[in-house]
């Protein structure tokens, strides 16, 4: 075998290694970024890859677009006396739920909506840019407030997927809410602003509860 053979085999052999190399860089970079995408986002990044139809690679652009746009934002924390205010509020809607179930899921709807314009997310007119801000900072609770969005906007819904869908969104009342932490309790596991009204039942009048 001549020195020229060989140095083109040796060659060979080498681009051959580092394309391997850059393959196998480029596989376990994609399933890294997976796997962040699923631990920060949890149930969001199911909910996302789903309304993509299956389709992972428009889901993990649709959130990392999301976390391009907003992961900047630091909500502002609450002054005691609005919160105060927020949690009294909240308290109302739940039994105004006995004698107007669509009512108190509308007004869950708009006081959520409120309070996260308060803690700096997107003014509520925008409310589909701040519901992709919320689902950064609020992955595991953000579906809450889509659960009323839905229900309010459906006419069929019943008294009991009403008091499905306000139930769901206290999660997400309770994080904007927390005290101590202007970060929410999803980061800091702050004891959540209303937790003394976690046992509301939240059932109508002629329930037969």
């Amino acid at each position: 075998m001549s020195t020229l053979t060989a140095v083109l085999i040796l060659a060979v052999l080498v681009a051959a290694l580092l394309a391997a190399g850059v393959l196998f860089r480029a596989r376990r970079g994609k399933g890294s970024g997976t796997r962040s995408l699923k631990r920060r986002f949890g149930p969001e990044y199911d909910r996302t890859l789903e309304r993509h139809g299956g389709d992972s690679e428009s889901a993990h652009h649709d959130l990392r677009e999301r976390v391009e746009r907003h992961g900047g934002i630091r909500p502002l924390p609450l002054e005691p006396a609005i919160r105060e205010h927020y949690v009294a509020q909240w308290t109302m809607l739940q039994e105004r739920f006995v004698d107007a179930p669509r009512q108190a899921v509308a007004d869950a709807d708009e006081l959520l909506t409120r309070i996260a314009a308060t803690r700096g997310f997107p003014d509520p007119h925008r409310r589909e840019e701040q519901l992709a801000a919320l689902s950064v900072h609020h992955p595991r609770h953000v579906e809450g407030l889509r659960t009323v969005r839905r229900a309010v906007h459906s006419a069929s819904a019943s008294t009991e997927e009403l008091r499905e869908a306000l139930v769901h969104a206290r999660a997400l009342f309770e994080d904007l809410t927390a005290a101590g932490s202007p970060a929410g309790t999803e980061a800091t596991g702050a004891r959540p602003a209303s937790g003394r009204h976690r046992g509301h039942l939240l059932k109508p009048k002629g329930s037969g509860a």
